[in-house]
């Protein structure tokens, strides 16, 4: 029974490795991006996590005083984001970073105590290399497509709010309230599938973070 248990764990570590290979090509093409215009001689915000962030087309035009780098990547988890936090986040030395994810941890049916710990694990990996960067924790938002789910990610974010409380130099944006109607998500905000942000959605995300700008 023991060795059965061990092989489980090593299959278990290898299929999370593999799974956060499928970023590869979107990670190097970030990366490649960037190596052309980023400026390392000004200071830099970091914009990073799933597919909300990533589908923000216009977050540089909204923040025009800032030099603001998007590595948001489709479909990812907070696993796959400590496994590239270096690419992603660290290359850019950034003064201030803003992390999204959680959204899609949720619907995988992780759960909220174990979100949390990789979540720590990636701020502890921005704090090694400099204590002073800010880190902003964007809540995960309400959606149509996954309304079902809302007790698990009410959970969450009550656990990331509790979190940023008590850590010095750690943010709780919460965009899960004002997307709401009342005990209902708002329906005019997202696209067809119910799941990503229309113009109106990142709306509301431009009022609240950029509370968290300065």
């Amino acid at each position: 029974m023991r060795l059965y248990i061990f092989l489980f764990l090593g299959l278990t570590t290898v299929t999370y490795g593999q799974d956060s290979a499928r970023f590869t090509q979107e990670v190097a093409a970030l990366k490649a991006k960037y190596d052309t215009i980023w400026d390392s001689n000004r200071p830099s915000i970091v914009f990073t996590g799933s597919s909300s962030v990533r589908m923000w087309h216009d977050l540089k035009q909204r923040f025009p005083e800032h030099q603001i780098v998007n590595t948001g990547f489709g479909g990812s988890q907070a696993s796959d984001l400590l496994a590239y936090s270096n690419e992603l986040i660290l290359t850019y030395n950034p003064t201030k970073v803003f992390i999204y994810e959680g959204d899609n941890d949720v619907a995988a049916q992780k759960r909220p105590k174990a979100i949390l710990s990789t979540m720590q694990e990636i701020i502890q990996k921005v704090k090694n290399r400099d204590n002073t960067t800010q880190i902003v924790l964007i809540s995960p938002k309400p959606s149509l497509a996954r309304w079902n789910l809302r007790r698990q990610y009410k959970k969450l974010n009550r656990k990331l709010k509790r979190f940023g409380k008590k850590e010095e130099g750690i943010y709780f944006a919460d965009v899960w309230n004002p997307m709401l109607n009342g005990r209902k998500v708002k329906t005019d905000i997202f696209l067809e599938d119910g799941l990503h942000m229309n113009t109106k959605g990142y709306d509301i995300w431009y009022k609240v973070l950029g509370q968290h700008m300065e």
